[in-house]
C-alpha cells in the first residue's frame, strides 16, 4: 500500500521524470514525455494492494525507510531495512551526461539495487499500464529483457536479474547488485550490470558540475540548490518548454474538483521563471525557455496568445475526464489536457514581453535578440496596449466570471513600460517616446480604476473591492515604489483578507468551485518578498523559515498547502513555488562580502 501523501522523490532528465515514493516506488511516470502516458499511474489509482500501475521493489518485512538524494544530483537512493537488519539501497535515476559531443538523455530510466547489510529478501513488482491505466499489457520475454507491449509505445526492461523472478513476482535474497533498465524497445548490447555503473557515475558528474556553475546565495544555499535541480526537472529541453508541475489532478484540496492538468506550458510563469533562472546563472535553460517563446505562433504574427501551450507548441489542448482513473486519494476526477487554452488572459502579453527583455541586456547569452525580435514584441506590445482596460478570466483563470483585471492592466503596463526600455537600450529613440506614452496611459488607468480610495487598496478588477495576492507584485513590478503609502496600506489590506497564519491564499471569495480553502503557496513567497522590499525583513525570515520546513522530504513544494496542517495539497512539484524559493532566498540572504 502507497503512502497517502506528496512526499515524492523526484528524479528525470529534461526528457522524462519519475516521482517515488518514500519505499522506492515509482508511483508517477509520463512517457515518452512529460505529457505522454502514465505508465506508473499508481499515484491517481486505487489502493487495492495489486501493484498496478507502478515499479516497486518490496522488502519482505520491512521495517524502515530511509530516502536521500546524493548531493547535489537528481539521483534519489532509497534504502530499505527489514526486522532482520538486512538492508538495501535503491538508486534512480533518468540517465543524462555528455557524450561523443552530445548529451545522452534517453527516455528511459535506471534503477541499481544493491545489498548493504546481509541478504534481505525483495520481490521486484514491474506492472506498467496503458491508456491512462485502462489497459494492460503483452508482455512478452528473453534471456535478459522483458518487452511490454501497449497500444501506442513498447517499453522493454533490461536486467541482469532472473527475469523469471521477475515476471511472476518472485522473492529472492538479494546477494549481488543488479541493474533495471526500462526504455524505448532497442536492443541493450552492453552488460547492464557494467554500464549502469557508468552512466550513474556520469549522471553524477553531469549534476554536480551543473550546480556548480550555479550562482547561489550565500544562504539557503540547499533549499536553493534543490529548487534549481528541481526546476531544471520541469525543463523539457527539446524545445525549451517549461511544465507548470509534473502530474495532473492532484486536487488543490480534498473533494474540491480543483484537479487540472498542469503538465503543459503557462505563459504567466514565463516572467517568473526566467527571472530565477537568471539570477542562478542557468543561462542554458533560460536561452532554451526565450526559444521556446520565440517560437509561438501569436508573438510571430501579433495575434492572440494562449494562457498555455503544449511543450511541443500545441495550441489545442482540449481538456476531458478520464474515468479509468480514480484520482488521487479516490478524489477525482481526473483530467487530460486543460480548458485553459481557450481563455482570454490579458497578463501573458506582458509575461512575454517581461522574460524577453532580459535578453536585450545579457551579454552572455549565445544568440542575442535582433532589431527584428524587437519588432515582433512590438507586436505583443500593441496587443497590451489595446486590452489593458478589457475584460479577461484574469491570472486565476475563472472559468465563469470575465471583469478587467488589475493584474492583466498592470502586466499590459508592463509590457509598454519595458518596450520603451529596451527600445532606448537599443538607441530607438523614438520607438522608446512611443512606449513610454503608452505605458503613461495605461498606469494613470490603474491608478484611477483600481486604487479605491475608500478601502485604501487596489483590488483585484476595476471597480470591484475584492482582494487579490497578484498585487503583491505591483513593486516587484515596478509600477510603484514599496514606501508608497499605496502599495503600504495594500499590503494590510491583503494581510487583513487573505493571510492565514503563515500562509497567503490567493483570494478570499467564492470562485467557480467555492470558496478556496488551501494557501497557494507562490503567493506567500510574494508576500515575503514584498515585506522584504518594504524594510520588514525579520518578518520575511520568519515566514520564508516556516515555508522551507513545510518542503517534504525531497526538499519540494507542490502547488498549495493546508495552512493549519501543513499537508502539500495541488499538482507537484510546482514550478511556481520552486521559483518562490530561489527569488525569495536571493532577496533575504545576505550578501558574500558580510561575511567574508
Amino acid at each position: 500500500m502507497r503512502p497517502e501523501n506528496l512526499d515524492l522523490g523526484v528524479i528525470g532528465n529534461c526528457v522524462i521524470n519519475a516521482l517515488i515514493d518514500s519505499q522506492g516506488r515509482i508511483v508517477w511516470s509520463c512517457l515518452p514525455r512529460f505529457d505522454g502516458d502514465p505508465v506508473f499511474c499508481e499515484l491517481l489509482r486505487d489502493q487495492t494492494g495489486d501493484s498496478e500501475g507502478t515499479f516497486a521493489i518490496e522488502v519482505e518485512d520491512l521495517a524502515k525507510a530511509e530516502q536521500r538524494y546524493i548531493e547535489n544530483t537528481a539521483v534519489l537512493v532509497t534504502k530499505l531495512t527489514d526486522t532482520a537488519g538486512r538492508a538495501l539501497e535503491i538508486v534512480d535515476f533518468a540517465p543524462r551526461f555528455r557524450q561523443f559531443g552530445r548529451l545522452y538523455r534517453p527516455a528511459a530510466l535506471m534503477r541499481i539495487v544493491r545489498p548493504v547489510n546481509g541478504a534481505p529478501r525483495l520481490r521486484i513488482q514491474l506492472k506498467p499500464l496503458f491508456n491512462y491505466g485502462a489497459e494492460k499489457p503483452e508482455i512478452t520475454h528473453g534471456s535478459n529483457h522483458i518487452r511490454y507491449m501497449g497500444p501506442d509505445q513498447t517499453l522493454r526492461l533490461t536486467t541482469n536479474a532472473p527475469v523469471s523472478f521477475i515476471r511472476e513476482g518472485t522473492a529472492f535474497h538479494l546477494e549481488d547488485p543488479i541493474a533495471l533498465f526500462l526504455g524505448p524497445d532497442e536492443t541493450f548490447t552492453r552488460s547492464v550490470r557494467e554500464t549502469s555503473s557508468e552512466f550513474l557515475g556520469n549522471t553524477i558528474a553531469y549534476w554536480q558540475e551543473w550546480v556548480r556553475h550555479l550562482a547561489v546565495p550565500l544562504d539557503y544555499q540547499e533549499a536553493v540548490i534543490r529548487s534549481a535541480i528541481g526546476l531544471k526537472l520541469c525543463w523539457f529541453e527539446e524545445t525549451g518548454a517549461i511544465i507548470a508541475a509534473m502530474t495532473t489532478s492532484i486536487p488543490e484540496s480534498a473533494h474540491s474538483g480543483r484537479n487540472w492538468d498542469y503538465r503543459y506550458c503557462w505563459l504567466r510563469d514565463a516572467y517568473f521563471v526566467v527571472r530565477a533562472l537568471n539570477r542562478l546563472g542557468a543561462v542554458d535553460i533560460m536561452e532554451g525557455y526565450l526559444r521556446y517563446l520565440r517560437n509561438l505562433p501569436g508573438i510571430v504574427d501579433g495575434e492572440h496568445l494562449q494562457p498555455v501551450y503544449g511543450i511541443g507548441l500545441e495550441s489545442n489542448l482540449k481538456e476531458r475526464e478520464v474515468d479509468s482513473l480514480t484520482g488521487y486519494g479516490g478524489m477525482g476526477p481526473v483530467r487530460v489536457g486543460n480548458q485553459a487554452f481557450e481563455h482570454l488572459q490579458h497578463d501573458v502579453y506582458g509575461q512575454v514581453v517581461l522574460s524577453n527583455a532580459q535578453a536585450f541586456f545579457d551579454s552572455r547569452l549565445l544568440r542575442r535578440p535582433t532589431r527584428q525580435d524587437f519588432e515582433t514584441l512590438e507586436k505583443v506590445g500593441d496587443r497590451a496596449y489595446a486590452l489593458h482596460d478589457q475584460p479577461d478570466a484574469g491570472l486565476w483563470e475563472f472559468r465563469t466570471k470575465n471583469r478587467v483585471h488589475t493584474f492583466s492592466s498592470l502586466m499590459c503596463w508592463t509590457a509598454c513600460d519595458r518596450l520603451a526600455k529596451i527600445a532606448a537600450h537599443i538607441g530607438l529613440a523614438d520607438r522608446a517616446d512611443h512606449w513610454r506614452e503608452r505605458a503613461a496611459e495605461i498606469h494613470a488607468v490603474i491608478a484611477d480604476r483600481a486604487w479605491d480610495e475608500d478601502r485604501q487598496m487596489f483590488t483585484n478588477a476595476f471597480g470591484e473591492g475584492e482582494a487579490d495576492a497578484s498585487l503583491l507584485l505591483m513593486a516587484e513590478l515596478a509600477y510603484i515604489e514599496p514606501s508608497d503609502h499605496r502599495f503600504l496600506r495594500t499590503v494590510e489590506a491583503l494581510e487583513k483578507a487573505l493571510l492565514k497564519g503563515n500562509h497567503m491564499f490567493r483570494y478570499a471569495v467564492s470562485d467557480d468551485f467555492g470558496r478556496p480553502v488551501n494557501a497557494f503557496n507562490v503567493c506567500t513567497f510574494w508576500y515575503i518578498e514584498a515585506l522584504a522590499a518594504m524594510g520588514r525583513s525579520k518578518e520575511a525570515r520568519e515566514i520564508f523559515d516556516a515555508m522551507l520546513s513545510c518542503r517534504n522530504n525531497a526538499g519540494l513544494l507542490s502547488e498549495d498547502i493546508d495552512p493549519v496542517t501543513g499537508e502539500l495539497w495541488g499538482n507537484y512539484p510546482q514550478t511556481y513555488s520552486l521559483v518562490g524559493i530561489i527569488n525569495s532566498a536571493i532577496h533575504l540572504s545576505r550578501a558574500w562580502e558580510e561575511v567574508i
